[in-house]
């Protein structure tokens, strides 16, 4: 939690989400996290799925309760929800919300934009 008292990643959407059942969700709250799990997911040469959404956007909000569920249906994948307020260095370069950066051996393999479960899934599946 930040000083002032407001939450961040998850918790800070103020949304309630699916329990992740494996332990293959995390949430990045600052620039200096987000940065450790690339270096994580690149070091260790795992697959991964990165969601970079923010608070106020309605499709992010829309789509993210079905990103967690699938947390738990593509348990061998590393699934990581980044805020791009809440890491403003490391994702400037993301242009539109949400955006899912797909990885496979520790290399960015993929990109999609915008929401669409079914899309979503059939990435995840492509990918897992």
């Amino acid at each position: 939690m930040e000083e002032s008292g407001k939450k961040k990643g998850l918790e800070g959407t103020g949304l309630s989400l699916p329990a992740n059942l494996h332990g293959n969700l995390r949430s990045a709250s600052g620039d200096e996290q987000l940065r450790e799990i690339l270096s994580t997911i690149r070091a260790s040469k795992s697959s991964a799925v990165i969601k970079y959404g923010s608070s106020w956007c309605q499709v992010c909000s829309l789509i993210l309760p079905s990103f967690c569920r699938f947390s738990n249906d593509f348990k061998k994948l590393s699934f990581v929800y980044a805020d791009i307020d809440e890491c403003p260095e490391t994702t400037q370069n993301i242009r539109y919300t949400p955006t899912f950066q797909f990885y496979r051996d520790g290399e960015r393999v993929d990109e999609m934009y915008g929401a669409g479960e079914q899309r979503l899934h059939d990435r995840l599946w492509l990918h897992s």
